[in-house]
């Protein structure tokens, strides 16, 4: 996995769990379009076939969707398996990455030398969540998590960069860091952190 396709998988991943978190009922719509579909063919109302979905991709599409967070849930799976299949590649290559990744990304933000050099607020956004995402990988794939003392990402300075941004810019990034992450419940993980969090 190079680094580019990690960070385009990153940004798809983080766009695509709020979206989720801001639009549950996806999977309450996508229900409606297969009834729908089931009863226009019980009907004979073979509309725009073409565009159909077919019976096995629908059920693929259920079972995506019925996870609380289906893009994370798959990059996370596959970046745990790519780690996994690859012992010859040491698990600090992929987690040194991701925590670089996040430090380059927690500068940017921080710094007023460098976020102000942004055109528009559209990259800073797109900053905020790719270190994010970065951060729910870290944590998915290293074995202490990201919020462990050990880390190498820094979390308490990440979340300051993210509580320094407008509210509605970053609710569904503190969400995406309490709900989606695997470690920060844990008992190593310092009372700080979470407080921050709350």
């Amino acid at each position: 996995m190079s680094s580019r396709s990690a960070l385009k998988g990153t940004i798809q991943l983080h766009t695509h769990i709020v979206s989720k978190m801001r639009i549950p009922a996806i999977q309450n719509d996508f229900s409606y379009y297969r009834r729908t579909i089931s009863r226009n063919r019980i009907n004979n109302m073979n509309l725009d076939i073409e565009n159909e979905v077919n019976n096995e991709m629908a059920n693929r599409m259920s079972l995506f969707y019925a996870e609380a967070t289906p893009m994370l849930k798959t990059l996370s799976t596959a970046t745990t398996n790519f780690v996994t299949e690859n012992k010859t590649l040491p698990l600090e290559n992929t987690t040194d990455c991701l925590s670089t990744m996040a430090s380059v990304c927690k500068v940017m933000l921080e710094t007023p030398e460098y976020s102000s050099r942004f055109s528009s607020e559209d990259t800073l956004l797109f900053c905020m969540r790719v270190m994010v995402g970065v951060i729910i990988l870290y944590d998915h794939v290293h074995p202490n998590g990201a919020f462990n003392k050990s880390s190498k990402i820094d979390m308490k300075g990440c979340i300051k960069v993210l509580k320094d941004q407008p509210a509605d810019n970053v609710e569904g990034l503190l969400n995406a860091l309490k709900f989606t992450t695997k470690h920060l419940n844990d008992e190593s993980t310092p009372k700080n952190i979470r407080t921050m969090l709350q």
